[in-house]
């Protein structure tokens, strides 16, 4: 969980939101009950990650997180990890796909399940688009990582968190992260070859992940 200066792994703190938002979902049993009958799962298009703090080693921490508005097959939510004086450390929000797991289409959830879904206030904090453009200048090709057993999830494809963990790789030290955008385009399944590419401009670094010179993920690092 904590990197080697007893410090919050940024890649910890996405595995907490995500287990957080897979929690939420028992929470929800119409919601939970329209997945399971149409064989669909929620799959992360992006997410956004302001760092207010990084917890140290010891600290006691709390994940919640909320949903503040379903549009046809896509949801949003935050999702914040606030200390033991119940200060945020972390913010986000994200959007979620509604997916069926055998052919890939959408699912639009019912009026009559979202009417029962419970909503919060939109989370006050800067959100940016969920589109990441590249500025301008090459991007600098690096070795290819071979995405392992240990990288699916029970959807039979690469976890979102993992793609931050991979990207994080390339971060160099010294380079104070202080937000994180990730957009996710198309899922990636075991036995994959990832082709990672670099560019750095100003404050921000950038990873992309391709598969035969596919897109399949893009990270924006910004610095503090």
């Amino acid at each position: 969980m904590t990197d080697r200066h007893g410090c919050l792994k940024l890649f910890s703190a996405i595995q907490m939101m995500q287990d957080c938002s897979e929690y939420w979902k028992e929470s929800e049993p119409s919601f939970k009950k329209c997945l399971e009958e149409n064989d669909a799962a929620q799959l992360l298009v992006f997410r956004q990650v302001e760092i207010l703090r990084v917890p140290r080693l010891y600290e006691t921490l709390t994940c919640g997180t909320s949903v503040f508005d379903v549009k046809g097959a896509n949801g949003f939510r935050n999702t914040i990890i606030s200390d033991a004086a119940g200060s945020p450390c972390y913010i986000s929000w994200s959007q979620g796909a509604f997916v069926n797991t055998h052919n890939g289409r959408l699912l639009r959830v019912p009026a009559a399940v979202v009417a029962e879904l419970r909503f919060s206030p939109r989370y006050d904090m800067n959100y940016r688009s969920r589109k990441i453009e590249l500025p301008g200048g090459n991007l600098i090709p690096l070795p290819p990582v071979p995405v392992m057993r240990n990288d699916i999830d029970y959807n039979q494809h690469v976890n979102n968190a993992q793609y931050v963990r991979m990207a994080l790789e390339y971060v160099p030290e010294g380079f104070e992260i202080g937000s994180l955008r990730v957009e996710y385009k198309r899922p990636v399944r075991y036995g994959s070859l990832l082709q990672p590419s670099l560019l750095e401009h100003s404050h921000t670094l950038y990873v992309v992940l391709s598969e035969n010179d596919k897109v399949c993920c893009v990270i924006e690092f910004s610095r503090r």
